[in-house]
């Protein structure tokens, strides 16, 4: 079993090294992608070894998808609360990218844990980005009001020219992804998984956690979305989630477990596959279990 984890482990040890060699570094220019087809390319000059320049190339957004200047609604609000002085958005950005940030590492805290929160935050910019409407949307809840979209499915990028719905209502945000897989075993495999998924929700240690269906067809929130946005081969998953999943600590959480449920989801269906089916049948129970309840805890 694997969760996967917000910050970039590219960015951050690069942001690390930097921090520790200001002074006797070397010239960086740097790109790679993660999952879902993020990419990062980050560079620095030693004639200003404190300032690095980071890219960001977000998935190619379906046409349904919500968006403002090429940037997921909410991004640039959520950015600059994360990050403060530490981090300025460079207008335009690089050619090819969607958003480019100089960081200033000269205006990081001097106490050391808050000075390695910024960093981890930093390389956790996927989340800060991608995830901006979604805690939009989870922050209303939690105050148990909404916006004019109220009732009304908005589409969100979160793989390349796909998108997953989210319907915010003042009571709870239900939350719906249309999954799509290539491989015709892998169509297979993600569909028991799923169905397997919804019935653990049933048992009684999982009470709390939020409601969990799977359907073969669109649900009926969906009425009026894009032919091409509900084309789903391994059918539709939909979660209910309500404000006792934001108390406390719990909303970047669920954010993230929300965001990146199909890249979870598509990573234990290819883990799966290549394992017997003994371990297949024990893994995807846990999986199923840990899944949820990383929506709650």
């Amino acid at each position: 079993m694997i969760l996967l984890q917000s910050p970039s482990r590219f960015l951050l040890q690069i942001l690390n090294d930097r921090l520790l060699s200001q002074d006797k570094g070397v010239d960086i220019d740097c790109q790679t992608v993660e999952f879902d087809d993020v990419r990062y390319h980050i560079q620095v000059s030693m004639r200003n070894p404190k300032v690095l320049v980071l890219s960001v190339a977000l998935p190619l957004p379906p046409q349904e998808a919500v968006s403002f200047d090429g940037l997921p609604f909410g991004a640039i609000e959520a950015i600059k609360a994360a990050y403060g002085p530490v981090v300025q958005i460079l207008d335009p950005p690089k050619d090819g990218f969607d958003l480019t940030l100089k960081i200033n590492l000269a205006k990081l805290p001097s106490e050391e844990e808050q000075k390695n929160s910024i960093l981890v935050h930093i390389a956790s910019i996927g989340e800060v980005v991608l995830g901006a409407p979604l805690k939009v949307f989870l922050k209303n809840l939690s105050m148990k009001t909404v916006g004019p979209e109220a009732g009304q499915p908005v589409a969100l990028v979160h793989r390349p020219n796909e998108s997953f719905f989210v319907i915010p209502q003042a009571d709870r945000v239900t939350v719906i992804y249309p999954m799509r897989f290539q491989d015709s075993i892998d169509i297979v495999l993600a569909t028991s998984f799923l169905q397997e998924f919804v019935e653990a929700r049933r048992t009684a240690a999982l009470n709390n956690a939020p409601t969990c269906m799977w359907s073969q067809s669109p649900p009926p929130e969906l009425k009026g979305a894009p032919g091409s946005a509900l084309a789903a081969n391994a059918g539709f998953v939909t979660f209910v989630v309500n404000p006792r999943h934001m108390e406390g600590k719990k909303l970047d959480r669920t954010v993230w477990n929300l965001l990146t449920f199909h890249a979870y989801v598509s990573y234990h269906v290819k883990f799966c596959f290549v394992q017997n089916q003994e371990i297949e049948s024990e893994l995807c129970q846990w999986v199923h279990l840990s899944t949820i309840l990383n929506l709650l805890i």
